[in-house]
């Protein structure tokens, strides 16, 4: 048999037992679903009106104004969600903050998110840091913990 195996000499597969050898992907909660929609639209990835019925109140006019100017768009590294933490201030309302990173660059964004009577959730607010912060490095972070 060549190649490298994990199983039994013979066994053609490398399942595991008692597993079925499907991943499934992990289903995000809903702020965090979100965060990647509103960065989709505001990479430039994916055009403001794919959120049209994903929004709430002036959450489609903020992202109108804020899509033009494509804020988290970069040459050559793709921006990700880096993390993404919620607060629910009341039942069916969660306000969240992500920390979008692309390369060296680091922004945030704060959002908010509205059940509605079909238990669906909506994007009511958007908002964006207005800085940018360059990202710290390994070494750099323990010294500014100290």
């Amino acid at each position: 048999m060549s190649g490298t195996t994990t199983g039994p000499a013979g066994r053609g597969d490398q399942r595991r037992p008692g597993g079925t050898g499907i991943r499934r992907p992990q289903r995000l909660a809903p702020h965090e679903l979100f965060a990647q929609k509103l960065l989709a639209v505001l990479s430039g990835e994916r055009p403001v009106h794919w959120m049209l019925g994903l929004t709430v109140g002036d959450a489609y006019e903020q992202l109108v104004r804020l899509a033009p100017r494509t804020p988290f768009r970069t040459r050559g590294v793709r921006p990700v969600v880096r993390s993404c933490r919620a607060n629910p201030p009341a039942l069916g309302i969660v306000e969240a903050a992500a920390c979008i990173a692309a390369g060296e660059q680091v922004r945030a964004m704060a959002f908010r998110l509205e059940r509605g009577a079909d238990l669906r959730w909506r994007c009511a607010a958007v908002e964006l840091g207005d800085e940018r912060v360059p990202a710290q490095r390994g070494a750099d972070r323990a010294g500014a913990r100290a």
